[in-house]
């Protein structure tokens, strides 16, 4: 079978070139580990009386990570989609050992060098392909990292990413049709792909994008210029529209819990947003090439639709829309909160105010 990637080579690569973590003592790492694990309990508890979703009683511990652990995962995972797509996607049709070994080659190293950025900016994260319920993920080094960067108190920064990350761990393990959903929206993006260009060259050519982003700050590649066909452009929308609100959905959730169990969440809210604002010409370009930027949008896109439908419906009428794929927003329905509730739930009387 061709190979699209050389995994080995991206792993080691996104190990080489992951920046450290911040300065901490053993037993100041042990303290961390330690602290997340008992926030990440406290955290569960905290969102399954806001939201009214319970998680499944054998969702797997936390997995408190640093960098290269983190891109080790999300190789294995990758693997897990990638190698049985190209496998149906090819045929099995080998290019010639010499096409398959440098093709491969190259595409691992830039595979491992886009991870090797994601390392060091990604916080949490629930990580849904590389088994089945999937894991929580928190990467240890850039929670302390950015706690410190802006000055947060380390518990109660740590308690609020635990709550964001935690709505995304209840989101897939209490709604049983949503990994399954995801991961086929994920392999229909990749199947539209068969017309045209062959399969591999225009996902190399994504990825070669990606890469060549990191080193030349000037590049107008897009992520999304692999998307090139109608039934891709759909399965994107679903996709997006599916994402903004699972994003939206933990920011509202975050921001709900928190002035409750968390003092200082509004500084802390005010400065992590004012980080997110920040950053350097290469970084915003890196962060628009990943899609970064798109998520953040998200973020905020995504809130705003939840607080419409909740203001509207209480939170046990927001939570139909996890009922069935069916009653998903749509993507013109998240900037309109009172159609997705006229098709979900038809005509609604006014209820009480969330405050």
């Amino acid at each position: 079978m061709a190979q699209f990637v050389d995994w080995d080579l991206a792993a080691a690569t996104a190990g080489a070139l992951s920046k450290s973590g911040p300065a901490v003592s053993y037993d100041e790492a042990v303290q961390v580990v330690a602290d997340l694990r008992t926030l990440t309990d406290e955290a569960a508890g905290h969102v399954a009386a806001y939201t009214g979703l319970t998680a499944a009683a054998d969702v797997p511990p936390v997995r408190v990570v640093d960098r290269k652990d983190w891109a080790a995962v999300n190789i294995d995972g990758l693997k897990q989609i990638i190698v049985p797509l190209v496998s149906r996607l090819s045929g099995d049709r080998q290019p010639g050992a010499f096409g398959d070994a440098i093709g491969s080659r190259v595409t691992g190293v830039q595979a491992g060098t886009v991870l090797a950025y994601l390392s060091g900016r990604v916080l949490g994260q629930y990580e849904v392909f590389s088994g089945d319920p999937g894991q929580l993920l928190l990467n240890a080094p850039n929670i302390v990292e950015v706690e410190r960067k802006i000055g947060a108190d380390p518990r109660d920064f740590r308690l609020w990413v635990c709550l964001h990350e935690v709505t995304h761990r209840t989101q897939f393990t209490s709604v049983p049709w949503m990994r399954g959903y995801f991961l086929g929206e994920v392999q229909a993006f990749v199947d539209a792909s068969q017309s045209g260009e062959h399969i591999l060259e225009r996902l190399r050519r994504g990825v070669g994008a990606l890469s060549d982003a990191l080193r030349d700050p000037e590049s107008r590649s897009s992520v999304l210029d692999i998307v090139q066909t109608p039934a891709q452009k759909a399965v994107l929308d679903r996709l997006t529209a599916l994402m903004t609100l699972l994003e939206g959905h933990a920011e509202f959730v975050m921001d709900g819990v928190g002035p409750d169990v968390i003092p200082s969440v509004e500084e802390i809210r005010a400065k992590f947003n004012r980080r997110r604002e920040r950053g350097n010409p290469l970084e915003k370009a890196i962060r628009r090439l990943l899609g970064i930027e798109v998520k953040m949008r998200q973020y905020a896109e995504g809130r705003k639709f939840v607080h419409g439908v909740v203001e509207r419906v209480g939170m046990d009428g927001f939570n139909k829309v996890f009922s069935s794929p069916l009653t998903l927003p749509r993507l013109t329905e998240l900037s309109d909160p009172d159609a997705w509730v006229a098709r979900v739930h038809g005509a609604v009387g006014p209820v009480a105010s969330i405050g």
